[in-house]
């Protein structure tokens, strides 16, 4: 990397909704070739999946794009020739004020996609700008932000948080709506970002809204390639990405469904080949098309900080988990089944006893709050089950989440009352509703037993709720389902089982809240999005409670 001068310090602004979609269509428009050029466009490279940054540090950022150097080097055809590329980073967007510049090469090896981990930029909790130039193709620029410098006192940062986004079920207006923000740190995306299945194979051939690519169920290399690369097409994800930095994990999905260290419900060894080459498949895939920093373990579980606000602990919680239990074998209290594994724990527990942060944000995939569904309606508990991995006969465990591994959720509540950690904020995607919970040390006895956390969970982008495996018109069978949840569960303040849509965080050294914002309709590409509700925990609460409105 070549280090230029470093932008002078510019203040934080929120603009206008208007501007900011501009600007959000802007950053994400591809150059517009003419003349001689525009004759020749089908030969010269081309950036066809757009730009990505992701996991800023206060000093840097990782950067990813993906090239295609000639027509017939689609994603994950191993076709087209190794690229130069030269990749920029400014403080404007017309590039006028250089800071770091340098080149990569795409190859065919990784399908063509470069990833660049850009350090010793000097301004902390600032944006910068960046883009690529490929054989004289120039790529879209990107936004992106880099994090507060450690230590600094920074007034709050925000976030869009969002999960279970399914190509087949409709649009990805949640993205679109999220791009045009101008006022987010990042987006954290807590998994499902890609579905595996053929087509038709969730929610049913009777849902499919747009078919993805490949058509069949992915197993291969490249196969999960295709699959990024078909997502990557989708104009309001491209938006998202150009527009913010993403901080992402995975979950099942990205792998197959209830995926566990050693296979997962929807592979069959055999007719689909070893679970362990599928999987080095699937994560292959992913490190290449995501702007994420592998860990040492080669996973996704990693931290990252936000000044003196706040410490982002981001879980991998399939890739050394037990087998999910059989209901009612015991097994979901044996001490020796894990979903995190001994040294993922470990990191996780020494992360949030030694964290000097106002806050402990931990990004997780599925749900930690325990839950018990009572006297809930026969017609009701089968879909419910079906969205949460419970069995439709209706026993109250949910063993592919935190339920179903009841040691390991022991051990850290233990760890976070007995040495006192306060403000553990989870932050979860993975089961379409949204939920706002406290997350008590024994729920049976709640709430005159204590809450060692709280949890904020996001619904699903397009993927299937209630309504939608009911067919139903939203709020009628779920009032009915939402109540005899909150009735069996006290430590649940709030279930949205209907509605589609994304989450704002805003962090301060007072509070944290979580805005609930839902899209009108996810089979409509201009849908419209609004506000839903608002749930806050106060600095030192332990407790989650509503707010009135959203942060403005």
């Amino acid at each position: 990397m070549t280090s230029l001068p470093a932008p002078s310090p510019r203040r934080r602004t929120v603009v206008k909704a208007a501007a900011a979609t501009a600007a959000a269509t802007a950053l994400a428009a591809p150059v517009v070739l003419g003349g001689s050029a525009a004759a020749s466009a089908a030969e010269a490279p081309a950036f066809l999946h757009g730009v990505a940054s992701g996991d800023p540090l206060p000093d840097g950022v990782l950067l990813w794009t993906r090239v295609t150097p000639s027509p017939d080097a689609v994603p994950g055809s191993g076709r087209g020739a190794d690229t130069e590329i030269f990749w920029e980073v400014a403080e404007d967007q017309r590039f006028a004020s250089v800071v770091a510049r340098g080149t990569t090469t795409a190859r065919a090896a990784s399908d063509h996609t470069v990833k660049v981990d850009v350090r010793g930029l000097r301004q902390a909790a600032v944006h910068y700008y960046f883009r690529f130039t490929a054989g004289g193709t120039v790529s879209p620029v990107g936004r992106t932000r880099t994090a507060p410098a450690p230590g600094a006192a920074t007034p709050g940062v925000r976030f869009g948080v969002v999960s279970c986004a399914n190509w087949e079920a409709g649009y990805f207006s949640a993205y679109r709506h999220l791009a045009a923000r101008a006022d987010l740190d990042a987006v954290l995306h807590l998994g499902d970002y890609l579905y595996e299945y053929a087509t038709g194979g969730f929610p049913g051939t009777d849902g499919v809204v747009r078919q993805h690519e490949p058509t069949h169920e992915i197993i291969s290399l490249a196969d999960y390639r295709a699959r990024h690369g078909r997502y990557k097409t989708d104009d309001d994800l491209r938006a998202l990405h150009a527009a913010h930095a993403v901080i992402a994990i995975w979950d099942d999905h990205e792998f197959a469904n209830d995926a566990w260290s050693g296979g997962a419900e929807n592979h069959t060894p055999g007719t689909e080949g070893t679970w362990a080459d599928r999987a080095a498949a699937a994560r292959q895939a992913y490190f290449e098309w995501m702007p994420v920093r592998a860990s040492t373990e080669g996973t996704v579980y990693r931290r990252l900080r936000f000044g003196a606000l706040a410490d982002l602990h981001l879980l991998d919680l399939r890739s050394f988990r037990s087998r999910q239990t059989t209901i009612g074998d015991g097994a979901v209290d044996d001490p020796d089944r894990t979903i995190t594994g001994r040294a993922q724990l470990d990191w996780l527990k020494a992360g949030l006893a030694g964290s000097d942060a106002a806050w402990k944000l931990v990004g997780t995939s599925v749900m930690i709050s325990p839950v018990a569904f009572g006297s809930l309606p026969a017609h009701l508990l089968g879909p419910i089950a079906e969205l949460l991995g419970l069995p439709k006969e209706g026993l109250a465990v949910n063993v592919d989440q935190w339920d179903g591994y009841t040691d390991d959720r022991k051990e850290l509540l233990a760890h976070l009352t007995g040495r006192g950690i306060r403000n553990t904020v989870f932050l979860t995607g993975d089961i379409h509703m949204a939920w706002a919970n406290d997350v008590p040390v024994t729920a049976a006895t709640y709430p005159l037993s204590r809450s060692a956390a709280t949890e904020f969970v996001v619904t699903s982008v397009t993927s299937d709720n209630l309504d939608d495996l009911l067919h139903v018109p939203a709020g009628t069978l779920s009032v009915v389902a939402s109540a005899a949840v909150r009735a069996a569960n006290r430590h649940v303040k709030w279930v949205d089982m209907d509605q589609h849509g994304y989450g704002v965080l805003d962090v301060t050294a007072e509070r944290t809240q979580m805005d609930y914002y839902t899209v009108s309709d996810r089979t409509d590409p201009a849908a419209t999005s609004s506000w839903a509700r608002s749930y806050r925990t106060a600095s030192g609460s332990q407790r989650v409670e509503r707010a009135g409105q959203p942060v403005r």
